[in-house]
């Protein structure tokens, strides 16, 4: 038997330059660092030399598919990994499907996922896969949180922009309102407004016309800033802010608009939690733990760890998974095969291709937390688990 190394390619979408640029530093990171463990794919009884090409997105649609374009046919890639964009990852995951190269992405909600490629839940790509959390699991987490302020029903001003996230979030079947209302909440459409907002006083306005004490949002950090600010000059101090966007990086990565931190810190706004160093995950490539993981990058950067780190990290396992898992990993076909019939823990959780709520996405389970003002600066405290009870609570939901 031909036991020889062959050479494979994973090719890498990741936004080196531009305004996604910060979205782009956990992928990036943990490329460096597990770069010891991808030198090879050992599948059956072959060893296969690996290379990871890396293309800049630009932070545009139409540089990232350029982009796949050349990791398909310059490089050879047998499969693209991407994450971060809600216009960037679908133009690389289309331009996949179009080449027929597996592709593996996630950051953002599957329905987003599945409506911004012009598709409807059910569809079946044959090429791209994506993993992450629902719409309805946010919706779930929030008005948990709601209730954990002491209103059973509560009047929740919804703070939407009037792009596709605001209108997946509105939508009918797909959004807020079926998980919320079943659970006695009334939602109350604030307004959309356009993105970056620079008055939304008709929005606090209405808030106060609807007596919303609660706010949800999907708001960029300097307009939920804005929309905090104004409130409070007209009177209003919500209860409560939930945000599903500001999330991603503490304070010090959300902005670099004068005022922001302060206003967002005195906001104490709640939010979800995909991964954090006390999820009790490990890495299916080298044990390392979500702790482990938080920590060295800490102390590598300097900065502070963010939830795309665990993703970045199980994004990188499920396509070292699946080159030694395919029948023929050379065969790009067998490749994606391999994704649609894998199961397995990462170390952002099990992943599970086959019992998706829809084809071609893995369902992450979500816990909520909010942002405490601590000694050490900012800090994000798990304040429920219903759906992730073997992460454990770190703190209570306060009032702001």
């Amino acid at each position: 038997m031909n036991t020889a190394p062959s050479q494979l390619t994973i090719g890498v979408v990741a936004p080196l330059t531009g305004r996604l640029a910060p979205l782009g530093k956990p992928l990036t990171y943990v490329l460096k660092t597990l770069a010891p463990q991808l030198e090879h794919v050992r599948n059956g009884s072959r060893r296969h030399d690996v290379t990871v090409a890396v293309r800049d997105s630009r932070s545009d649609p139409a540089a990232a598919r350029q982009a796949v374009r050349d990791l398909a046919a310059t490089d050879g890639a047998h499969i693209v990994l991407t994450m971060a964009g809600t216009q960037v990852l679908p133009a690389v995951a289309d331009a996949c499907e179009e080449l027929g190269v597996p592709c593996l992405s996630t950051t953002f909600p599957w329905q987003a996922y599945v409506h911004s490629r012009g598709a409807t839940p059910g569809h079946s790509f044959q090429w791209t896969y994506h993993f992450a959390w629902g719409l309805d699991d946010i919706a779930t987490v929030f008005a948990r949180m709601w209730e954990q302020t002491g209103v059973r029903h509560a009047t929740v001003g919804c703070l939407w922009n009037d792009e596709l996230q605001g209108g997946l979030l509105r939508h009918e079947e797909y959004g807020f309102a079926p998980v919320t209302s079943a659970r006695g909440h009334t939602l109350v459409d604030l307004g959309p407004y356009r993105e970056p907002a620079t008055d939304l006083q008709e929005q606090v306005g209405r808030m106060r016309e609807h007596g919303a004490d609660i706010v949800t949002s999907a708001a960029t950090a300097a307009d939920l800033a804005l929309f905090h600010r104004q409130a409070r000059q007209a009177g209003l101090r919500p209860r409560l802010i939930t945000c599903s966007r500001w999330l991603t990086y503490p304070h010090t990565h959300t902005t670099s608009v004068p005022g922001v931190h302060a206003e967002l810190a005195d906001a104490r706004v709640a939010t979800l939690v995909y991964w954090s160093p006390g999820h009790p995950y490990r890495s299916s490539l080298d044990g390392t733990t979500c702790a482990d993981l938080a920590h060295v990058y800490q102390q590598d950067t300097g900065e502070s760890w963010l939830q795309p780190l665990g993703l970045a990290h199980a994004l990188v396992e499920t396509a070292h998974r699946a080159l030694g898992t395919a029948d023929d990993p050379t065969d790009r076909a067998a490749v994606a095969r391999a994704i649609a019939g894998s199961t397995f823990s990462t170390i952002a959780g099990t992943l599970d291709w086959k019992q998706g709520p829809t084809p071609n996405i893995a369902l992450l389970r979500l816990s909520g937390g909010q942002w405490h003002q601590g000694p050490k600066g900012p800090r994000l405290a798990i304040v429920t688990n219903a759906d992730t009870p073997e992460v454990p609570v770190t703190g209570e939901l306060l009032p702001t």
